[in-house]
């Protein structure tokens, strides 16, 4: 589906929606919606990926002070193992959709697809630099499950999750051979499913 350009503008309440947490071994898929207000502009949104995070925390306060209405959701490591990632990131759309205080009159999606939505809906490929409202949505939800991981961090430091937000990356991966596998992580994603195999096994 060709996505649209980055001054398109539907007429109404237009929310941008984005998730963060697709990759991940451990934790929610987490969604956010936002329909932000013409009138109270705010300066600095684009993907959080690219963003500071102070910045990113200081956006989020502002986000969540001046948009018409936001809504921050997910799909917890269960619903990802019974549905799959992709059928769970729909779902944690679909629920920050729900969740807004205003139905949207349109959806703008980051990325190639569409959840199935109750307003019209339109993917838009890099949406979170070049549409605001997707801009965001990718900040409301990259900072709160960067919360998500700290928090399990407090709990569980020798992971090292407030570091690589539960990546696969080499020093998550020897905490799970060394450790084994919390009940947060997914366990349909290869390097947990293959350690709670050998873990089976012995």
């Amino acid at each position: 589906m060709q996505s649209v350009e980055f001054d398109f503008r539907p007429a109404g309440h237009v929310a941008g929606v984005d998730e963060v947490g697709r990759g991940p071994l451990i934790g929610d898929v987490v969604a956010a919606a936002v329909i932000l207000d013409p009138s109270r502009p705010i300066e600095g949104l684009g993907d959080s990926k690219a963003i500071s995070a102070k910045k990113r925390e200081l956006l989020y306060d502002e986000i969540k002070t001046k948009a018409l209405a936001w809504c921050i959701a997910s799909a917890t490591p269960a619903e990802i193992d019974e549905l799959n990632i992709l059928h769970a990131t729909m779902l944690a759309m679909q629920r920050a959709v729900a969740g807004l205080g205003i139905a949207p009159d349109y959806a703008l999606i980051d990325g190639n697809r569409c959840p199935l939505l109750p307003c019209p809906a339109e993917p838009v490929v890099k949406g979170d630099a070049r549409v605001a409202e997707i801009g965001a949505a990718s900040i409301l939800a990259k900072v709160e499950r960067d919360r998500q991981m700290v928090e399990l961090d407090r709990r569980f430091p020798d992971y090292g999750f407030a570091r690589h937000k539960g990546y696969p990356t080499p020093e998550h991966l020897a905490a799970l051979e060394a450790l084994g596998a919390l009940p947060e992580h997914r366990r349909s994603f290869r390097p947990v499913r293959e350690r709670l195999q050998r873990e089976a096994n012995v």
